[in-house]
């Protein structure tokens, strides 16, 4: 009856068949988490417990429903679906609906998503008079959100400040909910909370029917569905929770980790551990480990491999970000043809989506598919299409989409109707819409004099910058644009997390257009304008998407828990990145090792690591630092490439040492000299890259080392002076131009 058990491992079987009390599962990372979870759900059925007695919490519906096809397997038989099993939003929903009349909830209630949740945010604030540039309605959703997971109600809200603009917010939000019949997803779990605390009666009903609760990724849950299992827990009740603390990455997301740690252990919950990893080869596994020893707060285990060898895990070291991208796509194809793999066998992981722009745009030059997960494309980012949608109605201002994108964002109160008699006008004369605004008092546009000010106004500031577009070089006509639309203002109002990310996209775009200044002044192009740099990211992101499922992966750590690849690159482990520069206590400093810890367990039998010397930032060439996680994993499991990178010095590493200010994104562009001396001062062992000399006393063959591009060897030098050119193959980036003149390096050799 039991044979499919024969399919474990002593630790594993000893997990399933333990149920003589409630136990806390720590499943390292590879250690077959699910499958324990399958086979004791199965066990459970097979020695005679219903299925209705059984409740199994999950954190994906794909999740639920892969064990429950998985259990249905080893069984033979459909009990599975007899399971108590889901989501803990599914499953509380369904306590909910077969209890509403305890919660004074009509039957039929429905459920709002985020958008619908946003739009009653908004209403709201419009009605208060609220103003949505100092409080966005995200930043608020995502305040009444917290407040619930935290089981914060309306009146603790405001108990100390009953002018708290928010908190009055919450309060009409909540009361605009019940009366609607409605709830938001945050509403299931405090809803629950409050049936199960207030309605004993309940509590114990459901306390008796689950005989054996069973919890996925616990260390993934927030206060609010802590303290539901909490209330569910009594003595003839047993909990298996499954989770290992050295992956709870979703503190932002509320997840509490310290629930985890203390209240197993309070209760009295027998511990299993499942150490042997099944994924990854041993040095990677070992590296691994040598990372994450490093925290003081979790629950010690020995994890540990059977498997392979392999290969050390690979440092590589670039000069730029851009020269990072080039290894990463040189590695790929290399190790397409040595190891004939598959393209959907590689995985490119960052700590922030706004690392996968120069990624992507070297995978496109490069051929190679990919595809982003858990995220857009980067220039298909809304915030990033609303300032391109400026830059094209700026070289052509016929542009519809373009028109229709701006002419109110952000809002200079031309509405939907004004909008529609300018299209109908353009329609009825046959001419574009930008026609209609340069001279509506020729085809007769029917709007009020204000409304006229106001489309003059717009039509003004473009045509003011279609004249600077001719003069200012790409880098100083976007950000100049940036600045003067509104648009800076309008991602910089508040710090919501919404907002942080829009800040860190325009950030990333700024360097994009410095990056293309640059690029094209050492190539010999003096003059680089908006023009140049919109066909360039045209053709870009009009590359056609076949579908085609055999590509490269792009994600962020977070995206990636749970999932593996044979090969996985993690990019840009530096200083301000990882750990982010957002983060400060070592609480934070804990999880963001853990987040590196994620990543690297995701490789099963190739890890590369690699940093960048130089990356910009907010339109800038600034040094980098190596993270400081580099040096606590044991060199003895690195393959190091480089030599200057000293690990394992013993030194305890002040976390002051590390910090940049940051700078502000539309700083003045600054020459390069000057940027490269002021971190040469914070950082003495970076070498500096002037610009040339007048005399550009080098020769064909010589080897030179490039600020950006890396080491490299003169193949090719033309012209005379300040026109004098060098052609340069490099080691990684392959053959560049160079004009002297722009071009920033030092010989390495004769």
């Amino acid at each position: 009856m039991q044979e499919f058990l024969k399919d474990l491992d002593q630790d594993q079987l000893s997990a399933v068949k333990y149920c003589d009390g409630s136990q806390l599962v720590i499943a390292g990372a590879g250690s077959g988490k699910t499958r324990v979870l399958t086979y004791k759900i199965a066990y459970l059925l097979s020695i005679g417990v219903k299925p209705w007695n059984i409740l199994a919490l999950t954190f994906t519906n794909k999740a639920a429903n892969e064990m429950k096809e998985r259990i249905g397997i080893l069984l033979k038989e459909d009990a599975a679906r007899r399971i108590n099993m889901g989501t803990f939003h599914s499953i509380f929903y369904r306590i909910l609906r077969s209890n509403v009349n305890e919660i004074n909830y009509r039957p039929n209630f429905t459920i709002y998503d985020e958008n619908d949740s946003k739009v009653l945010v908004k209403n709201i604030m419009k009605e208060f008079g609220v103003d949505d540039k100092k409080y966005s309605p995200g930043q608020i959703l995502n305040t009444i959100s917290y407040a619930k997971n935290h089981l914060i109600t309306v009146d603790e809200f405001l108990m100390n400040d009953r002018t708290n603009i928010i908190g009055n917010i919450y309060n009409e939000y909540v009361q605009r909910c019940h009366i609607a019949n409605v709830m938001d997803f945050d509403d299931l779990l405090i809803k629950t909370y409050e049936l199960f605390s207030k309605k004993t009666d309940v509590l114990n009903n459901y306390a008796d029917l689950f005989k054996y609760i069973l919890v996925d990724e616990y260390q993934d849950t927030n206060y609010a569905q802590q303290k539901i299992i909490e209330l569910l827990y009594k003595k003839n009740v047993c909990i298996c929770l499954v989770g290992d603390d050295a992956q709870s990455i979703y503190s932002f997301r509320g997840a509490n980790l310290e629930y985890m740690l203390s209240f197993p252990q309070k209760n009295n919950f027998k511990i299993f551990k499942l150490e042997r990893n099944y994924r990854s080869t041993k040095n990677i596994v070992a590296a691994a480990n040598s990372l994450i020893k490093h925290n003081e707060h979790q629950i010690h285990k020995d994890v540990y491999s059977n498997n392979d060898e392999g290969g050390k895990v690979r440092l590589k070291v670039a000069h730029s970000d851009r020269e990072e991208a080039c290894i990463v796509c040189k590695e790929i194809k290399r190790l397409i043809i040595k190891e004939k793999s598959d393209y959907k066998d590689f995985c490119v992981l960052y700590r922030t989506n706004t690392q996968s722009r120069v990624i992507e745009e070297e995978l496109i030059r490069q051929a190679i598919p990919y595809k982003i997960f858990g995220g857009l494309n980067f220039y298909q980012r809304k915030e990033i299409k609303d300032i391109i949608a400026y830059l094209r109605l700026i070289v052509n201002s016929d542009d519809e989409e373009a028109i229709r994108r701006v002419i109110n964002y952000p809002v200079r109160g031309i509405g939907e109707s004004t909008m529609r008699k300018i299209t109908d006008s353009a329609r009825q004369n046959h001419v574009s819409i930008w026609s209609v605004l340069s001279d509506p008092d020729s085809y007769e546009l029917d709007v009020r004099r204000n409304t006229k000010n106001k489309l003059a106004a717009f039509h003004d500031f473009i045509e003011e910058y279609k004249i600077k577009s001719k003069e200012l070089d790409a880098y100083q006509l976007g950000t100049e644009i940036l600045e003067q639309s509104g648009l800076k203002n309008e991602f910089y109002s508040n710090d919501s997390p919404e907002n942080v990310s829009r800040q860190q996209n325009i950030e990333e775009f700024v360097n994009a257009l410095q990056d293309f200044v640059d690029n094209r002044n050492e190539e010999g192009v003096p003059d680089v304008y908006i023009s140049d740099f919109l066909q360039e990211v045209s053709l870009l992101s009009n590359i056609d998407d076949d579908n085609n499922e055999n590509t490269v992966s792009l994600m962020t750590i977070h995206a990636a828990k749970g999932l593996e690849f044979p090969f996985v690159f993690i990019v840009g482990l530096e200083e301000n990145i990882i750990p982010n520069v957002h983060v400060s206590s070592s609480k934070e400093i804990e999880e963001e090792r853990r987040l590196l810890y994620v990543a690297i367990t995701r490789a099963q039998n190739y890890c590369c690591l690699t940093y960048s010397k130089s990356r910009y930032k907010y339109g800038i060439m600034e040094f980098s630092r190596p993270s400081r996680f580099l040096y606590e994993i044991d060199p003895a499991y690195i393959d190091n490439e480089d030599i200057n990178l000293k690990f394992n010095t013993g030194v305890t590493i002040n976390d002051n040492h590390f910090s940049i200010p940051k700078a502000t994104i539309l700083n003045k562009r600054i020459p390069s000299k000057v940027i490269i001396k002021k971190y040469q001062d914070i950082k003495e062992s970076h070498d500096t890259y002037e610009e040339s000399d007048s005399d550009y006393s080098i020769k064909v063959g010589d080897i030179i080392e490039h600020q950006r591009f890396g080491i490299g060897t003169i193949i090719l030098l033309e012209g005379r002076g300040d026109n004098k050119k060098a052609t340069v193959k490099f080691n990684n980036v392959g053959t560049k131009q160079l004009l002297l003149k722009f071009a920033k390096y030092k010989v390495v050799k004769c």
